[in-house]
């Protein structure tokens, strides 16, 4: 299924393989494609980039390939620089904060080292892409100053999980307890809670967003849901966003997830 139109400009991170890379290929394979989509990710030049290159190549002029590694806060800094500069005087609408771990555990299996890895890529990186392109970000929605709350206006989806629910959590916690993947994430809802709030005033949306249990390499294949099903229901939900959604958690078919 195609993507509708969502905005003028928008990047995603962690954009080589899995979720990020079919969101790329959507947003490129939609009528109205974006102006400008900036693809990041750790590692440009490796061979898990290759496809990501691909697309890149056929779509010359739209797709920019970013090297964005959110662990790194220099990397983040430069690759603002980079968006900026490509952006020409106008401003980002849209970020796709997708890049993140996964890390599987129960209480016996895992450390200091899991539980940090995981922090610093869940919470911190999306912290650090917000505080760095919020310039960027208030630029595009000063562009529409009365124009409500949209992702085509100026918006942050922070790809979140269903296992990051507290309340949830009993009845989906003995088949995956993942202890550093349900902490962070639930730390990166209150970010979302936080931002929500903060950009508000300049009219910023901001919300997480879950994908589903998805086929990826992450996923596994067992998961129920293919890659395009769920980026497709994903860009449906992302499109439709209003001022009300900003600061919930959704799933990628628009319901409400309770924190």
């Amino acid at each position: 299924m195609m993507a509708s139109v969502i905005c003028d400009s928008v990047l995603v991170t962690g954009s080589n393989r899995g979720i990020g890379l079919e969101l790329v290929r959507q947003l490129v394979g939609s009528l109205k494609s974006p102006s400008h989509i900036f693809a990041g990710c750790r590692d440009p030049g490796g061979p898990r980039a290759q496809e990501l290159h691909v697309l890149a190549q056929k779509h010359q002029g739209v797709i920019t390939v970013v090297q964005l590694d959110t662990d790194s806060p220099d990397s983040i800094e430069e690759a603002s620089k980079l968006v900026e500069s490509k952006l020409i005087g106008k401003g980002l609408n849209l970020i796709i904060n997708n890049a993140g771990v996964n890390m599987s555990g129960s209480l016996a299996e895992i450390g200091k080292k899991e539980m940090v890895d995981s922090y610093m890529t869940n919470v911190v990186g999306p912290m650090l892409i917000a505080k760095n392109f919020h310039p960027l970000l208030y630029k595009a929605a000063a562009q529409f100053p009365q124009s409500s709350m949209s992702c085509s206006r100026s918006a942050i989806v922070n790809v979140s999980t269903l296992l990051s629910s507290i309340t949830r959590c009993p009845e989906n916690f003995y088949r995956s307890p993942m202890y550093p993947n349900r902490i962070s994430k639930a730390a990166l809802n209150m970010l979302t809670r936080c931002l929500a709030e903060d950009f508000r005033k300049d009219g910023i949306l901001v919300i997480s967003l879950h994908p589903g249990w998805v086929q990826t390499e992450t996923g596994g294949p067992q998961a129920p849901l293919p890659t395009a099903e769920s980026v497709s229901g994903m860009i449906k939900v992302i499109t439709s966003l209003t001022e009300k959604d900003s600061g919930t958690l959704l799933d990628w078919e628009g319901k409400n997830i309770p924190w």
